[in-house]
């Protein structure tokens, strides 16, 4: 553990001096919490059966070994009643934890008293003090097992204190600082790594969550989508290819009327033929707008470089493709939306900018993912004036804005009279792997 971390750990007189074997809230414990937990029950009953062997194994009379090793029985009744029948809660409790501590400080002075070798169970006294709540009682608690632990093979504290008060008052003094100091910073770094634990499990709680809502959202996003086509092509049918079907039906009837004047007959039926082949290539545009074809068979940043080189022959304006960071695969709908922004950002620039070049920058910069369109056109006030749609059926800058935040993004705009335009779209960077396989079926 680092200085800082130390320093910042607060102390909880309220609790005790050892870290909680299990959480308030019924979460899992820290592992190690569990573990310690383990070894100190483990190790209680080995600190009562190594000096109960060695004190049968010494040269006493029966009637003294057997009181003695009916004593350390007693203990090992009282160990048991506190460490496997109660529950770990009421184990923490702060009447039976001083009940439990009262216990072995007992046992263990009674037979510490009759044997030496029993100083070494009284350690355990050290741990059944630390466990006591508020801190000032398991530090009080700590205290006094130093003291019985120091002065009972010596006659007792009294007789110790009495002969010697200087010298045993600062062991116990000493002794209890080092014990209660080490145990206070022992169970306030253990509450803060439990604390932090926690903390992790509901970011990754959260985290989840956020997932979840983004794939939902994206769902949504889809559905929007598809009525937003729907309604695009409700408008573009009866725009394009409805009047288009009845200048054709018209003009094939008045081609029927003149048939005796050919010159009058072949011009009406010119007419529906051009008629026909520009319903046909209005038809073609519709149906290439329905799925961004170029992402059929190429990464996102090909594509758009893709779509940007198109652009540049048609228009003879130089056009310039850069990526940033590392590309990974999107959602499907996030690369169309971007996909579809680029072509309606390039279309405005044809059509509006009166540019001599423009420039497409893709940036992936972990969770977010941006897109920027600039020029060095004409320009324009954004807050007096908005660029008019674009001229294949898009919705210029309002139709960008709504596919951005369609998908939780932004798009912002800078422009001004002769200084160019520069757009530039945020999205949260889905991945791929995030699509639900209901999804591919919308």
């Amino acid at each position: 553990m680092r200085f800082e971390d130390v320093r910042d750990v607060k102390l909880d007189w309220r609790g005790s001096l050892m870290p909680p074997a299990e959480s308030p809230a019924n979460d899992q414990p820290v592992r190690w919490h569990r573990w310690f937990a383990r070894v100190e029950t483990t190790l209680a009953w080995v600190l009562l059966v190594v000096p109960t062997l060695l004190s049968a194994l010494t040269d006493q009379t029966n009637a003294h070994r057997i009181t003695t090793v009916l004593i350390a029985a007693g203990a090992a009744v009282w160990l048991a009643l506190t460490t496997f029948v109660l529950s770990p809660a009421l184990r923490e409790h702060p009447v039976t934890s001083a009940a439990a501590f009262a216990g072995v400080v007992t046992f263990g002075s009674v037979l510490q008293s009759r044997d030496a070798y029993f100083i070494i169970f009284m350690v355990y006294g050290f741990f059944a003090a630390m466990r006591m709540k508020p801190m000032p009682v398991a530090v009080l608690g700590v205290g006094i097992t130093s003291l019985l632990i120091n002065t009972m093979t010596l006659g007792g504290p009294i007789h110790a204190l009495s002969v010697s008060p200087g010298i045993w008052g600062t062991v116990v003094v000493v002794q209890t600082a080092a014990i209660g100091g080490g145990g206070a910073l022992f169970a306030a770094v253990g509450r803060q790594n439990q604390e932090r634990k926690r903390m992790l499990d509901q970011l990754t709680a959260a985290e989840a969550e956020n997932r979840g809502l983004q794939r939902q959202l994206l769902a949504q996003a889809r559905e929007a989508g598809v009525l937003d086509e729907r309604q695009r092509l409700s408008q573009e049918i009866h725009d394009t290819l409805a009047q288009g079907f009845t200048g054709i039906i018209t003009q094939l009837e008045a081609a029927a009327q003149a048939r005796d004047d050919a010159a009058e007959w072949e011009r009406h039926l010119a007419a529906a033929t051009q008629l026909a082949r520009e319903n046909l290539t209005a038809a073609r545009r519709s149906v290439a707008a329905l799925h961004p074809e170029p992402l059929e068979t190429a990464t996102l940043p090909e594509a758009l470089a893709e779509v940007a080189r198109l652009w540049s022959e048609r228009t003879g304006v130089p056009a310039e493709f850069s990526t940033t960071g590392t590309a990974v695969p999107l959602h499907p709908e996030l690369e169309a939306t971007l996909l579809r922004v680029t072509q309606e950002a390039l279309s405005n620039v044809a059509r509006h900018a009166q540019a001599g070049r423009a420039g497409i920058t893709l940036s992936y910069m972990g969770d977010e993912v941006t897109l920027d369109a600039r020029d060095d056109g004409v320009g324009f006030d954004p807050a007096q004036s908005t660029a008019p749609p674009s001229r294949e059926g898009g919705h210029g800058l309002p139709g960008m804005r709504r596919r951005a935040e369609r998908l939780a993004g932004t798009l912002h705009v800078e422009s001004e009279p002769g200084g160019g335009t520069a757009i530039s779209v945020r999205l949260p960077a889905v991945p791929a792997a995030t699509l639900d396989p209901t999804e591919g079926a919308s």
